[in-house]
């Protein structure tokens, strides 16, 4: 026994200071939780240099522009053509109204549609923060809703939008937590067959979660944080703390089964399971480290989240756990579950995933080709990826709010997507703005890629620096269109005209251009993040097994997956044969950070079993079995946690499919397909074929590499002839 490596030690004092361990361990999460509710959270203000919108962004910022929340609220007839006088005298009254509210600024007047089939009263509101500012707005809207039945009176704008969202995704939050509890309880149950040994990995999952939500908070006043970081630490810290207490706990039960004691039983725990959960948070923590390298606010703030709730799951697996398993003793396998106790206890060897086995170990030249050629045609549709943002058109249909952004942006086309013209020149220079802009709004006229209503007009900065104007589309952000039109902007409208001003600095922004730019940035960072996470995971898994070959094996299995993934994903979701079946529309696209995102986790989750497994492998050679019975006796003897392992990932992963944005979807859906690729076709089929096929050479290793005598994988005791009992001193 090892018992000089750190996760020995630390499980052997968790074991003799069990109340300690544990009160340590309630007192970090409470003090990290009650850290972040102290500290708050920073939310995010850019992302990052993705190029001209960028720009386009920093040159507005630089004319301090005041900036308030404008509400519209639209007039439209329910049924048939619009009363003109009756809609009309609604508009006096909304703008009566909404001027004696405190928290307006001013209330424009009524402006008519192009196609006279609407009334729009623009409110804007004072300075302030916070979506609940519009509930005055909403409140006085429904009654004179009320007053009006004969018409449709309602309010539409950002903050009413964003309100509405922020009430869905929390909606949506408790909802993942709701549901993936219980899945993830079920499937321990099932793997366990006891309710103890069930609620241990799921309350240490969930403390993990806790923990790094506060430590998220707290993390957030250096690297500002996004919307979606919870729910990412949700996703990512439910399937690891889990996954590590599952190792463990099966390992630790495993040898208490062949007559350890308790502490013997736990200190073999730490030293193989746990030496391999190390491995595996380095591994996952290594992956999304490499999403710093994006240079993107969501990235590292999906960087930082992940990394706090994979570290924290790992401590926890190594302190806590071996205390709780420790004071519990044999009382962790109760109560039992009647009929599933008896076959998660049976001693019979597994006939299942011997029989999945038998291609690999009988033909692994032929079964390996079937395989990989599957995979790769499952990973084809990847080769035309379409990268977009979600946008508004994106959103939930469901709600009020979002059905009446649609009878907005269809009777005001110009109140939908636009593109944000941002110029900078000097002071003198501007009566030569002015025009220029003069002759670029002329020269949109007629021009079916712009919107023919515009309701802005130019805003120009105290100094005269810089002006902006508002130039709409009448086309989704996501639509072809709506990038024609941004493309003719900026290589051809901008240059003909702004661009001939002396000494003008011009850039276009907008939603469509971030769309566009940020689709660019993804793809230029890709290669580098994919690089740098290739690299280092090598190194680790190098020296690790010591080995060149099961390094470089590791590697070519996690692109497999991936790739499989990034397939799976682009054939649902850029298609519309599954809206149905998950509940969206397809706008024909992938999200635009999920590819890179996605491989960061896939990368990191998916060393968990090549871990687990490569490890029980290796024991087994390290005692002198011949490669081929090696592989199968580690493949089969693992097959039971891995496959509970990914049960419960891909349990949580398909709760977030369920989600209502379309990229917690796509998320939910390329995560527990890849896991599920990966722990069945990758680690059962491809896995055993590839290290029967390079027998002994999968140990190869340079000198410097190799062990020095004495220094092999841990070799646990022969089983003692009376169980040593621990005696408490915590």
């Amino acid at each position: 026994m090892a018992r000089g490596q750190i996760t020995v030690r630390a499980a052997r004092w968790s074991a003799t200071h069990p109340w300690r361990a544990m009160a340590m361990w309630v007192v970090v999460v409470i003090a990290c939780f009650a850290v972040g509710s102290m500290t708050g959270t920073k939310e995010s203000e850019n992302e990052g240099d993705i190029g001209e919108v960028t720009r386009a962004e920093n040159i507005v910022k630089s004319g301090n522009f005041a900036d308030p929340d404008v509400e519209s609220v639209l007039i439209t007839s329910p049924s048939g053509s619009l009363d003109q006088a009756e809609a009309t005298k609604a508009a006096g009254v909304v703008i009566q109204r909404m001027r004696a509210l405190g928290g307006v600024a001013e209330v424009a007047q009524p402006m008519p549609s192009p196609k006279k089939d609407a009334l729009i009263v623009q409110v804007t509101l004072k300075d302030g923060d916070g979506d609940d500012r519009v509930l005055p707005l909403q409140d006085t809207t429904a009654q004179i809703q009320q007053q009006y039945p004969t018409l449709r009176i309602e309010e539409v704008g950002g903050l009413s939008i964003d309100k509405a969202l922020n009430e869905t995704l929390g909606k949506d939050f408790k909802r993942a937590e709701m549901f993936s509890l219980p899945v993830t309880l079920a499937i321990l149950l099932i793997a366990f067959g006891a309710l103890i040994a069930a609620s241990v990995p799921l309350l240490l999952a969930l403390s993990a979660v806790a923990a790094a939500i506060g430590l998220s908070a707290a993390a957030s006043q250096l690297i500002p944080a996004v919307d979606a970081v919870n729910s990412v630490i949700l996703l990512i810290g439910m399937a690891v703390g889990v996954d590590y207490s599952l190792f463990y706990l099966r390992r630790e039960r495993e040898e208490r089964a062949k007559g350890r004691g308790h502490v013997d039983a736990v200190e073999i725990a730490a030293a193989t399971s746990g030496h391999a959960v190390v491995v595996s948070g380095t591994a996952v923590i290594i992956s999304m480290a490499g999403l710093f390298l994006a240079r993107d606010a969501v990235f590292s703030s999906f960087a930082v989240g992940s990394i706090l709730v994979v570290a924290v799951a790992v401590v926890g697996s190594l302190t806590v756990l071996p205390a709780v398993l420790a004071k519990l003793g044999r009382w962790v396998d109760r109560p039992r579950i009647p009929f599933v106790w008896r076959l998660t206890a049976s001693k019979g060897k597994p006939r299942f995933w011997p029989t999945v086995l038998k291609p690999a170990l009988k033909h692994p030249v032929a079964t390996l080709m079937i395989a990989v050629v599957a995979l790769l045609a499952v990973a084809s549709p990847a080769l035309g990826m379409t990268l977009k943002f979600p946008g508004t058109e994106d959103l939930p249909r469901d709600t009020a709010v979002m059905k009446a952004y649609d009878r907005l942006t269809a009777a005001f086309p110009s109140t939908g997507t636009s593109h944000e013209v941002a110029v900078r020149a000097p002071a003198n220079q501007a009566p030569a703005v002015k025009a220029a802009l003069a002759d670029l709004v002329k020269r949109t006229q007629d021009d079916k890629l712009f919107a023919q209503d515009g309701l802005e007009e130019p805003r120009v900065s105290k100094d005269g620096t810089v002006t902006t104007l508002e130039v709409a589309t009448p086309y989704e952000g996501g639509s072809q269109e709506a990038r024609d039109s941004l493309t003719k902007l900026r290589k051809e409208l901008m240059p003909e005209t702004v661009g001939k001003v002396p000494g003008a600095e011009y850039a276009v922004g907008g939603f469509v251009a971030a769309d566009v730019d940020y689709a660019a940035h993804t793809r230029a960072k890709l290669p580098l993040v994919i690089g740098f996470v290739l690299l280092l995971t090598m190194i680790v898994m190098m020296v690790t097994f010591r080995s060149v070959v099961v390094a470089v094996t590791a590697i070519g299995l996690n692109l497999l997956s991936a790739a499989a993934a990034y397939g799976v994903v682009t054939a649902v979701f850029q298609n519309t044969w599954a809206e149905g079946i998950l509940d969206f529309r397809s706008n024909g696209a992938v999200v635009s950070w999920l590819p890179l995102f996605l491989f960061v986790v896939l990368f990191g989750l998916s060393m968990d079993y090549h871990v687990f497994v490569v490890s029980r492998i290796r024991e087994a050679v390290l005692r002198g079995v011949p490669t081929k019975k090696a592989v199968a006796d580690g493949i089969t003897g693992s097959a039971g946690v891995v496959t509970s392992a990914a049960a419960v990932m891909i349990g949580v992963f398909a709760v977030f499919a369920t989600l209502s944005t379309l990229d917690m979807k796509q998320l939910g859906v390329g995560l527990a397909v890849a896991i599920l690729l990966d722990a069945t076709i990758i680690r059962a089929v491809v896995l055993p074929s590839v290290m029967i096929l390079l027998g002994d050479a999968n140990w190869w290793a340079p000198k410097w590499l190799r062990r020095k005598p004495g220094k092999h994988a841990i070799q646990p005791p022969a089983a003692p002839e009376e169980e040593r009992e621990l005696t408490p001193v915590g």
